[in-house]
């Protein structure tokens, strides 16, 4: 596995710039794979990971160039519970930890770096040194993973019968005996202008 600060600068070339979330998310995910047993995410152990984001923030990006995990490859899932926090889901064993941040970091950082007068940089620096043990809370968690959510299923394609827009992965929803698409189910997140 790659060091703190190789993933660090690759993390920053992919988010586009290195912050304090960056730091976290890579360490949160240094740590999840560590604890798996996972030495190469991206490379002989890159079909046994699935994992779980908790935020739309800048430690996701991190997370997923640590582990390698995309939404477009179906391994990254995201849920929006707003905590910096990730599950890492070993597919080989069903093992699965739960990584998050601890809220008392930030004051944590404060009190190592209080000649630092920028927030994030405090942070980053505190960051890098405090105790995985001081940052994160862990877990062991089980997922349920029905085949759906998993890479490289190839289940039935629906088509919603209000819209005609094709459904994929079993994300219909039936209402009156009839496959709609969540949006048709009034669960949309957007409305006609």
């Amino acid at each position: 596995m790659k060091s703190l600060d190789e993933f660090l600068r690759d993390a920053e070339v992919a988010h586009g710039h290195l912050c304090a979330g960056q730091v976290l998310g890579v360490r949160l995910a240094m740590l999840g794979l560590q604890m798996l047993g996972l030495d190469d995410p991206r490379g002989a152990d890159r079909k046994r990971l699935i994992t779980f984001v908790e935020i739309d923030r800048c430690a996701t990006d991190a997370v997923a160039v640590v582990t390698g995990c995309r939404l477009g490859k179906r391994t990254l899932k995201f849920r929006d519970w707003g905590k910096v926090a990730a599950t890492f889901v070993d597919l080989r064993d069903g093992r699965a930890v739960r990584v998050a941040a601890k809220e008392s970091s930030k004051e944590m950082a404060r009190q190592m770096h209080p000649e630092i007068a920028d927030k994030n940089q405090q942070q980053m620096k505190a960051y890098r040194e405090i105790s995985h043990e001081d940052l994160f809370t862990t877990q062991w968690v089980k997922v349920d993973l029905p085949p759906e959510e998993l890479p490289g299923y190839k289940g039935e394609r629906m088509v919603c019968e209000v819209c005609g827009e094709g459904i994929n992965f079993q994300r219909g929803v039936q209402r009156n005996g009839r496959t709609l698409c969540r949006a048709c189910a009034s669960e949309q997140y957007c409305q006609p202008a």
